[in-house]
């Protein structure tokens, strides 16, 4: 059965070649989010020489603990990797091998890019849309902040395409294996900020894009009694328009149409 949303591998031919497609060596720290029953788990234990689990279920404690009893290597950690202190870890992951549970696959790969710095490379299963989404070029529909952000950072790439029958149970969509590499440190928060502030009204131009989301922040803090964001809605439509102008784009232009670079040049200019 589905447990909290994970659907579980069930073909050992797709386990070997995911490990294979990871090229992991006995210097490499893996980070697994969702490790299930241990059936990947093992197989990176033999190839690396630590394997970090997290998983939050915890009915799959017994398989999981008899496969760390099995590896010295192994160890779990319980709890949602969302909320789980990443920096905690020792030693630091240097490569992610996992089946992503397709709730979090998106904020989990931004999240471990952005406090993860040790983390060169990620081998992971996701949805394919996901996948789609996040190598997705300027222009076209699929492409939206989380493309900017994980394209600043890494090279992005669909290894294979993966036939639902290979799970259990099988889900009703598509999935892919997608591997990133690192090429650089994620945006800075305050740039990430502005860079989703972009997409945040896809049809508007992007400085009413960025006014339409900083009026909202605002219409928040406010009734949290929290200080305002900077720099305020009234301002930031125009300094908005400047920003495009001094990388030499159009103030009409939407956010749809820029480069990763571009948006970060723009975002930078704002910070």
């Amino acid at each position: 059965m589905v447990r909290l949303g994970q659907n579980f591998l069930a073909d050992p031919n797709l386990l070997e070649a995911i490990v294979a497609d990871a090229a992991l060596d006995p210097g490499d720290v893996v980070l697994e989010v969702g490790g299930g029953e241990g059936v990947l788990t093992e197989r990176l234990a033999a190839k690396a020489g630590t394997v970090q689990v997290i998983e939050l279920d915890e009915r799959l404690r017994e398989p999981l603990e008899r496969v760390a009893a099995e590896h010295d290597g192994v160890t779990i950690v319980w709890g949602d990797a969302m909320k789980v202190d990443l920096g905690a870890l020792d030693p630091a992951p240097t490569a992610m091998v996992a089946n992503l549970p397709y709730s979090v696959a998106t904020p989990l790969i931004l999240r471990t890019i952005a406090e993860l710095p040790s983390l060169e490379r990620w081998t992971v299963m996701v949805q394919r849309e996901i996948a789609e989404r996040l190598r997705a070029r300027s222009g076209s529909r699929s492409y939206g902040s989380p493309s900017v952000l994980v394209q600043l950072a890494c090279e992005v790439k669909m290894l294979r395409t993966v036939d639902p029958a290979v799970f259990t149970p099988r889900p009703r969509v598509e999935s892919a294996v997608l591997a990133l590499r690192r090429r650089g440190p994620a945006p800075a928060p305050a740039a990430a900020r502005l860079i989703r502030d972009a997409f945040a009204h896809r049809r508007k131009a992007l400085p009413r894009s960025l006014e339409l989301a900083v009026r909202r922040r605002e219409r928040e803090a406010e009734q949290q009694g929290l200080p305002a964001p900077r720099p305020r809605s009234a301002e930031v439509r125009q300094l908005g328009r400047e920003a495009l102008a001094a990388v030499g784009l159009p103030e009409g232009i939407r956010a749809e149409m820029l480069t990763p670079e571009q948006h970060l040049a723009v975002a930078e200019r704002l910070t």
